[in-house]
Formats: C-alpha cells, sequence, structure tokens
C-alpha cells in the first residue's frame, strides 16, 4: 500500500489545500492528512476544528476518489510523523517561488534525516495559487467575503469567528 503524508497547520483549511488533497490522492492507495499542533503560530481555530473541518473534505473526497483519507494531529518533527504513519512520500503544495525556496530547505533536510522518504510537490492550480490562509484569515476579520477561498462549512466557521462579511 502507498501511503502519502500531507502535511500542514490547516488553519483553516482553503480550497488550495483541497485542491492538493484531491490531486495527492489519485497519486497513492492511503492519504494522511498531518495536522501540525504547531503552538508557536497560534492557530485561530483549535487543533479539533481544524480537524473536523479536514474529515469534512476529506469524507467527500474520499467518496470521489475511492482514496482512503486519514486525518493524523501531530507534534513531532516531520520526518518522524512520516515514519509513524508509515508514509513513504511526502506531498508539499507550491504556490510561488517563496514556497519553493523554503521548501527546498526542509527537503534537503528530510533527506538528512531519512533519505528513503520522497517528497514532491505539486503546483496550486492557477485559480488558488494567491489563496493562503493567513490571507483568509485576514480578509474575514476585516469583514471581506471569502466565499471563493474556502468551502461554505469553513467560511461559516470565520463567520462565528469575526462576523458575516460587509456588502
Amino acid at each position: 500500500m502507498r501511503t502519502a503524508l500531507y502535511p500542514g497547520t490547516f488553519d483553516p483549511i482553503t480550497l488550495g489545500h483541497v485542491d492538493i488533497m484531491r490531486r495527492a490522492a489519485r497519486l497513492c492507495d492511503r492519504l494522511v492528512i498531518g495536522v501540525a499542533i504547531n503552538r508557536d503560530k497560534g492557530p485561530l481555530f483549535t487543533l479539533d476544528e481544524r480537524v473536523a473541518m479536514i474529515e469534512a473534505q476529506s469524507t467527500a473526497l474520499t467518496a470521489d476518489i475511492g482514496t482512503e483519507i486519514v486525518v493524523h494531529p501531530f507534534e513531532n518533527l516531520l520526518i518522524d510523523c512520516a515514519r509513524d504513519v508509515g508514509a513513504g512520500l511526502i506531498v508539499r503544495g507550491l504556490r510561488a517561488v517563496a514556497d519553493f525556496e523554503y521548501e527546498y530547505q526542509m527537503v534537503g533536510m528530510n533527506r538528512a534525516l531519512d533519505a528513503s522518504i520522497e517528497t514532491v510537490f505539486l503546483m496550486a492550480e492557477a485559480r488558488h495559487q494567491a489563496i493562503a490562509s493567513k490571507l483568509v484569515k485576514e480578509i474575514a476579520r476585516l469583514g471581506g467575503d471569502v466565499t471563493k477561498f474556502v468551502t461554505p462549512d469553513v467560511r461559516a466557521a470565520l463567520e462565528q469567528r469575526f462576523g458575516p462579511a460587509h456588502p
């Protein structure tokens, strides 16, 4: 069984994340969505809320694609998480050149820690390249409409935190 790990903070999950999940699920038999606890980032949503948002998406994707998708919170090194879940592949999404520079360094470190685990990069679809969770939260906080960037459930969760979008 080919297991892939798609890690991130997913605070919140965006349509860009869902796009990468969908495409990654076609590359493996089992896709693990690693939800980084990462207390240093000070997430807007709790771990349980982020896991629930991702599980809602993964259920729909599993029904559509057939690949088993599992949500797995983690707080250790990414390479250790990959070993814990039996992943031979780490999937990372790229939006821009700035993402690549950071990811390139991460791949080098991960290969030094365990050369048997490969990393693949999936470019975000053009319509999703500008989407970043940080920007989505900022738009929602300032009363903007995030409908184009997140699912209706995530939009509702953001509106619970910040109030509805201004017309």
